[in-house]
């Protein structure tokens, strides 16, 4: 259930055009708008490449937008006169967990030294003995110990450095974090792990999650909405159960059609989707409904003209011609 609806992030109209070879555009997110509710999760879904990943680094601000907005609490993350104290501490509040827990930590740096650089730069901490209490609450917060403090990211397993990135996330205490496919890149026996310590760190400390992975049964889990993506724009937006129970796209369809079922009789009766085709190049995306080339619903008018995200059902949207 959402917890508040008072919107501490807005996306609206948010687009992020990259420029490649022989003058050609590639639009990864294509006129994106969404809300994430204070203390909510809101998982973001789709194939690799739709745009999923690109729109949370742009909400974090590591990308600059090519046009739209993303405020938080009503404040515009990356337009308008800033000062630059003003932009430390927006900044301050929102972290990101990123997907390669391999790729993410410095190597060069002690674990201690990697989790206390938020605390450095913010000056959280009153000196060097508050400082380190600060980075053994975070290692005991995440499951580890305090003894890892003095060591270096290649002693650890992915699911401990995983760990490692969620403490230095927590270091400054944030009221949003986005979660970049932080399981994906772990073992299945250590995802249950980390996402569960994710659904407890946001109950102690009513964390706001954007939660981004193409794992669907793990988005249900952790996620009281869920956006689906398809070729840069969101295609459905529906409370969790309710997208699982009722989706209502042909492309929420297919994705969980692909589901495994644990029963093995379940899991003979079910029918697979198969779309047609492959996925489209977001350099020349097809005209009208971007699905409408793989879609085994196509119509006429799919073709042609885009469909709008329209409020079909009771906290459900779709863009979509057969609504």
């Amino acid at each position: 259930m959402v917890k508040n609806c008072e919107a501490l992030i807005e996306v609206k109209n948010l687009k992020k055009y990259f420029h490649v070879g022989n003058s050609q555009t590639l639009k990864a997110v294509d006129n994106v708008s969404f809300e994430i509710y204070k203390g909510e999760t809101f998982g973001l879904v789709g194939e690799s490449g739709c745009g999923k990943s690109t729109t949370g680094r742009t909400i974090m601000g590591l990308i600059e937008a090519t046009s739209g907005y993303v405020l938080y609490e009503g404040k515009d993350v990356q337009h308008g006169k800033k000062s630059k104290r003003n932009r430390k501490e927006l900044y301050r509040k929102m972290q990101m967990i990123f997907q390669d827990p391999y790729a993410s930590l410095n190597p060069r740096m002690t674990v201690s030294d990697i989790i206390a650089e938020g605390i450095d730069i913010h000056g959280l901490a009153r000196n060097f003995d508050d400082r380190l209490k600060k980075v053994f609450n975070l290692l005991e917060t995440v499951g580890l110990n305090r003894e890892h403090a003095n060591r270096y990211p290649h002693e650890f397993s992915g699911g401990q450095r995983q760990r490692i990135g969620i403490a230095r996330a927590l270091a400054v205490e944030p009221d949003f974090i986005i979660a970049d496919e932080p399981i994906s890149a772990l073992d299945v026996s250590i995802q249950a792990q980390v996402v569960n310590l994710m659904k407890e760190l946001q109950q102690e400390r009513n964390i706001t999650y954007l939660f981004i992975a193409h794992d669907l049964s793990m988005v249900k889990f952790i996620s009281d909405r869920i956006g689906v993506m398809y070729l840069g724009s969101i295609v459905e937006l529906a409370e969790s159960n309710r997208l699982y129970e009722e989706p209502l796209h042909p492309y929420t369809k297919v994705l969980l059609s692909a589901i495994p079922q644990p029963d093995p009789v379940t899991e003979r009766r079910r029918e697979r989707i198969i779309p047609k085709g492959d996925i489209p190049s977001p350099i020349n995306p097809p005209s009208g409904c971007r699905f409408h080339t793989r879609c085994p619903l196509a119509m006429n008018i799919c073709k042609t003209s885009e469909p709008k995200l329209l409020n079909i059902k009771e906290d459900q949207w779709v863009a979509c011609h057969l609504y």
